[in-house]
């Protein structure tokens, strides 16, 4: 006899799931994002950057997302002929998403149409795509970024600005003449260095032409398939060896291809789209960039974009995790309430929310210090706060991308669901361009070299003083440690670099928050970050917090 279940169960049901979370436009339902595009003066890109959240918001793009990091880039070495080709194979996923970045500006826009709001629009449209897809946002990074190196070399910069700018993109390689647009990588790293570039033994020669040949390794060398790479070597200057930076095309002008030998890809934690290798020149041609023997100086603001670039990446990120998070508690029931109504989840929740909102506020304060019209004291603060930024938030994004999968409990931990990749692309950005240690060295060496860059940092808290004691207190507090430290020998106020550089974040946020975002989340934040039993888990708001302005902005 074949039993029955008891009326009334519905064990093959599926039912208490969140629906899929697709064509959502994810700029229209980010109000931190919109409310900051329209602050900082580019309100004139809503159309663009309108479609562009409806395009990364798609059932379509999301799969694409998932292809391009579930099948990741192949090395081929030779082709079946025997040939070396050094070629890296990408899923035509990865190629439709770069291709729809590079068509809309996320890569060069701010640079091709400089005017007030430039670098918000170009930010908001990078985060926007980086949201869904972090892997492709790496070439498309030190395009932008490399932009002002290359403007050092007049002749250099009438010919590759040009495809810089373009809104074309090919992935094959062939002569950069014959593409609609060209994207850059960079190969800074060697085995034995890391980030003190000074140790670099690749080295450089001269040729009779004008060009140069570079002889050595890079330990990284991040987007091989690129069209170019900026590159430090070694060159003989000054009866000595000093470093001067090259722009290496990977094909040449007439179709030959470059010596660029890729020796294997990074197996990495995360970033799984993006090709991250390790290369040997061999005699290949390069092109000087700005003076010889100046090449760390010739790369210093492409450093400072890419750091920036590394905040709009972890601002992504934690925008992702907060949308899907509050997705999930919104739909999902648990113990006789939705998960949202419950006190525990609606205070986390409310936490996240309130970390995403403060990146973005960041973010977008930055890129606007970076627009053309910034004043010197514009340029002073973005020096500063650039580099506090990247220390605290992309530091911050793994811990706030664990406690967001976690809110989706076991379905969180699956890699059905984007967080589980978000988790692991999450500590990339804060090791890119400078882990924690170096760049809270830099927040020191900016303090002791341009202490304009302090003065101009303090002015922006000080705009928001009055409005809250607990953050009046906080700067107070922050004053007298910059005023410790000014006084520490070296080896102590490296001691300090680090707390000190959380402080300033902190506070930097606080302020921003202050002068622009609802009270209730200024002051939920302030209370949860700054207040006396502040608590960095998240869920540590205080009774009374607003937890429902604080969350439907999310």
């Amino acid at each position: 006899m074949t039993a029955t279940a008891p009326t009334g169960f519905r064990t093959h049901e599926v039912f208490n799931q969140a629906p899929p979370r697709i064509d959502v436009n994810e700029y229209a339902t980010n109000l931190p994002l919109v409310e900051g595009v329209a602050r900082y003066d580019a309100d004139w890109a809503n159309d663009e950057l309108s479609a562009v959240g409806a395009l990364v918001g798609t059932e379509s793009f999301q799969h694409d997302a998932e292809l391009a990091n579930t099948i990741t880039p192949e090395f081929h070495s030779h082709d079946r002929y025997g040939n070396r080709i050094d070629e890296v194979e990408f899923h035509p996923a990865y190629h439709r998403i770069i291709g729809a970045a590079v068509e809309h500006g996320a890569h060069t826009s701010a640079w091709a149409d400089p005017k007030p709001g430039a670098n918000v629009a170009r930010a908001a449209s990078f985060m926007l795509f980086a949201q869904v897809e972090p892997g492709h946002a790496c070439p498309i990074s030190m395009t932008h970024s490399a932009v002002p190196a290359i403007g050092l070399s007049p002749d250099l910069a009438d010919v590759w600005l040009p495809r810089l700018y373009g809104r074309g993109y090919d992935g094959n390689l062939v002569a950069p003449g014959d593409k609609p647009g060209v994207l850059l990588g960079m190969a800074m790293t060697e085995k034995q260095g890391g980030s003190d570039v000074r140790a670099n033994t690749t080295r450089a020669v001269p040729n009779s032409d004008g060009t140069w040949s570079l002889t050595g390794h890079k330990w990284f060398c991040s987007a091989p398939m690129s069209d170019g790479f900026l590159i430090l070597a070694q060159t003989d200057h000054g009866g000595g060896s000093a470093l001067s930076c090259f722009l290496v095309p990977r094909v040449l002008e007439d179709g030959t291809r470059n010596v660029f030998r890729i020796q294997r890809l990074k197996d990495k934690l995360g970033n799984k789209s993006n090709a991250s290798s390790e290369i040997e020149l061999d005699g290949t041609i390069g092109h000087l960039v700005g003076e010889p023997g100046r090449g760390v100086r010739t790369i210093i603001e492409m450093v400072a974009r890419t750091r920036l670039d590394c905040v709009y990446g972890s601002t992504a990120g934690m925008r992702q995790s907060v949308a899907e998070a509050l997705w999930h508690v919104r739909h999902r029931s648990a113990f006789g309430a939705t998960l949202i109504d419950q006190p525990a989840m609606t205070a986390v929740a409310a936490d996240l929310a309130l970390e995403s909102e403060a990146a973005t506020a960041t973010a977008l304060r930055l890129a606007r210090a970076h627009d053309d019209d910034a004043d010197e004291t514009e340029k002073a603060f973005r020096r500063l706060a650039t580099a506090v930024a990247k220390y605290w938030i992309c530091k911050r994004g793994p811990h706030h991308a664990y406690e967001s999968l976690e809110c989706l409990g076991g379905n969180g931990y699956t890699e059905a669901f984007p967080l589980a990749r978000r988790y692991r692309e999450q500590p990339v950005m804060a090791v890119w361009e400078g882990s924690g240690n170096v760049i809270a060295l830099d927040v020191l060496r900016a303090m002791t070299r341009e202490p304009e860059s302090v003065a101009a940092f303090d002015a922006e808290l000080a705009g928001a003083r009055g409005a809250s004691t607990l953050f009046d207190t906080h700067h107070d507090r922050m004053r007298a440690a910059l005023t410790e430290l000014a006084t520490l020998d070296p080896a102590r106020a490296q001691l300090r670099a680090r707390p000190v550089a959380a402080s300033m974040a902190l506070g930097l946020q606080g302020a921003l928050l202050l002068k622009t975002a609802p009270t209730a989340v200024a002051e939920a934040f302030l209370a949860a970050r700054l207040g006396e039993d502040r608590d960095l888990e998240y869920g540590s708001l205080p009774a009374g917090t607003d937890f429902a302005t604080i969350l439907e902005r999310h």
